[in-house]
């Protein structure tokens, strides 16, 4: 079993301990964290604790996390869209409204299951879970990802990432209109304190910059390509909404009042990497999905 503890900041005081818990760890879920709590396998100040309990500052939190248990991925036949593959690595191009890999709430139906009946030789340094995933897109985000078929091309893959290698280029839709053709994004993001289930840029976030480029304007919306310096989650979302310029569509960072898309309407449409074994630079494009080029188009007839 493993043991994780928690002091409670100033920030975090009289927030409720599943609510606080469930923040500490993407992977972990309110609901998760409800039942270890009703198991007793947290402790506040050496005692136990209901859901609801208020935390205080300086309230020392014990959590013995209980093994996990052993989860099989179940291959599923899918219809992949490949764009390049070989012995070490597969280029694939995710749907919108795909998950990217297992996780409590999504146990099928995602592209670790198409792949897993696809091929059998996925990197495992990721775990049960997440074999071959190097780097993720949301769900509703659509375009290129690649991924590992052995752990020596996953840790090049890697490498590649941590030292700022890889091309990844999105194409997002805006609320509102640009007025500059170009611009950097600088600015850390972490967990928002306010709403642990998401994002902000703040203060004490991880190093994160955004390029971006203005393609076309419309009457109250921009298009946007928006190329990643780092991969922090949701950078895209979080920079273009910190710079007042939301995603249209975007559920959890944009406007109530926006356009329905499902989801925000970001395409990961350009993907570039040195090959892991060979060296060799590779560069794939995947265009616009349907969807995403008829709400151009009835943007530019509203115009």
């Amino acid at each position: 079993m493993k043991k994780v503890e928690h002091l409670v900041s100033s920030e975090e005081n009289g927030e409720r301990i599943d609510k606080l818990i469930a923040s500490l760890d993407e992977q972990w879920s309110r609901s998760q964290v409800q039942q270890w709590i009703k198991a007793g396998f947290v402790e506040v100040n050496a005692e136990q604790v209901k859901a609801n309990y208020k935390c205080q500052t300086d309230d020392e939190i014990a959590i013995s996390i209980p093994e996990p248990e052993l989860l099989n991925v179940e291959p599923e036949e899918m219809d992949l869209d490949i764009y390049y593959e070989d012995q070490d690595v597969i280029v694939v191009n995710k749907p919108k409204g795909m998950v990217v890999h297992p996780a409590p709430g999504h146990p099928s139906g995602t592209l670790v299951n198409g792949l897993m009946a696809h091929c059998k030789d996925l990197s495992g340094i990721n775990g049960v879970l997440r074999p071959g995933i190097v780097h993720r897109i949301d769900k509703d985000t659509s375009g290129l990802l690649m991924v590992a078929k052995n752990d020596l091309a996953h840790e090049r893959l890697v490498d590649q990432l941590v030292k700022k290698t890889v091309v990844r280029k999105y194409v997002a839709l805006v609320h509102g209109i640009i007025p500059h053709d170009h611009g950097t994004v600088d600015a850390p993001i972490g967990r928002n304190p306010a709403d642990r289930q998401s994002m902000a840029v703040t203060e004490k976030g991880k190093h994160a910059v955004t390029h971006f480029s203005v393609k076309e304007r419309f009457e109250q919306f921009t298009l946007a390509e928006c190329e990643l310096e780092t991969g922090r989650t949701h950078q895209i979302r979080v920079h273009m909404k910190y710079i007042g310029y939301p995603l249209a569509g975007d559920p959890k960072y944009g406007p109530k009042q926006t356009i329905s898309a499902d989801g925000q309407v970001l395409h990961a449409g350009v993907l570039g990497f040195q090959h892991p074994r060979t060296g060799e630079y590779l560069e794939f494009n995947a265009p616009l999905p349907q969807y995403f080029v008829a709400l151009l188009n009835k943007l530019r007839q509203n115009d």
